[in-house]
């Protein structure tokens, strides 16, 4: 039940011309991918904002923890992120605040959020919750956040912190429990609050124990995620489960690993979910972690023209024809899925 209280809050977000926004945008991708010609009607369904490259932890296969960005570091500003959501929210539905970094360093970020929900689009993060304080977790409630993903990936410190390098769990669960807490306080709805739990090989022995302090903490749903390893070729690897159905990866017929995934011509992402950067670089999506594929500047020229222009276009054309050959795609388990 809970998790169809969250689809129907997001599908309260869906005007007449966002619907008809979503058609377009769905038709002109499955134009495309049967013609293997790049067509693209309406604007994005879906944004991404990055509300910082900052982060206070070191995950091992993320740039932003390892500080391993070629791209300077920074935070979105109000003014911007403001006006390009003023050029886009008729149309979009959808507003993600996250790409790389901790979004709650960025002070102005429930500012933001606040902004977008004003503007009735359905909002979500994701946070390594260390900064969820009493009172930052009353304000994310009463900034209309819609969905808040806490990335939780341990049950205890010593497993916890294998992957959350330089994290505290406790902080962690009590800032889960403060939103719990102000959810009720302020009777909202909102929002949907979010477990996830990313399986890698140091931590598959506390799945269930995983969904039991979900559970006991009383959010709302717990989801598992899939690992992307940037050196899965390594065997054995520290980090790639050993339960299958966890792993983004398996073994050829010559015993080499490989991502599952047959990445084939298309990718759904590419027609309906641009990520921008918090200095205003649009990119195809949240695969291009350092921003090398980009597709426009927002400092330069309005969102309508960077989404239509020939960068883009030449994208989606080469992605059409040969996406094993486009390097954020090749270690990419997603994206050939429509609605997920």
């Amino acid at each position: 039940m809970p998790q169809f209280s969250d689809s129907i809050n997001l599908l309260r977000k869906l005007t007449f011309r966002r619907a008809w926004n979503a058609g377009k945008v769905l038709s002109s991708y499955y134009i495309s991918k049967f013609s293997k010609k790049p067509v693209q009607w309406g604007l994005p369904i879906s944004v991404a904002f990055e509300p910082t490259t900052s982060c206070n932890l070191r995950c091992p296969e993320c740039p932003s923890g390892l500080r391993a960005f070629t791209r300077p570091t920074g935070m979105l500003q109000q003014d911007f992120f403001r006006s390009t959501v003023d050029q886009l929210y008729r149309d979009i539905f959808y507003l993600i605040f996250y790409f790389q970094g901790e979004p709650y360093l960025n002070p102005s970020f429930l500012d933001m959020v606040k902004y977008a929900s004003e503007k009735k689009i359905y909002t979500a993060t994701s946070t390594n919750a260390h900064y969820l304080t009493d009172a930052n977790a009353k304000r994310t409630v009463e900034s209309g956040l819609d969905r808040l993903i806490i990335s939780i990936d341990g049950t205890t410190q010593d497993v916890y912190e294998q992957y959350r390098v330089g994290g505290q769990l406790e902080k962690v669960l009590a800032g889960a429990r403060n939103m719990v807490k102000w959810k009720k306080e302020c009777k909202s709805r909102t929002p949907y609050i979010i477990f996830q739990f990313l399986v890698v090989k140091p931590n598959e022995h506390q799945i269930e124990a995983a969904r039991a302090l979900a559970t006991e903490i009383g959010v709302d749903d717990i989801w598992y995620k899939t690992a992307q390893v940037y050196d899965y070729e390594n065997d054995p690897h520290q980090l790639i489960p050993s339960i299958d159905k966890f792993s983004r990866y398996k073994r050829d017929k010559k015993g080499a690993m490989r991502p599952k995934n047959s990445l084939n011509n298309h990718c759904w992402r590419a027609w309906h979910a641009p990520v921008i950067t918090w200095d205003g670089l649009v990119v195809p999506c949240c695969f291009d972690k350092d921003a090398q594929h980009r597709l426009g500047d927002l400092k330069q020229r309005s969102f309508k023209e960077v989404w239509n222009e020939p960068a883009y276009r030449d994208f989606r054309a080469n992605l059409l024809q040969s996406r094993a050959n486009i390097d954020i795609c090749a270690n990419c388990s997603e994206g050939t899925k429509v609605w997920g």
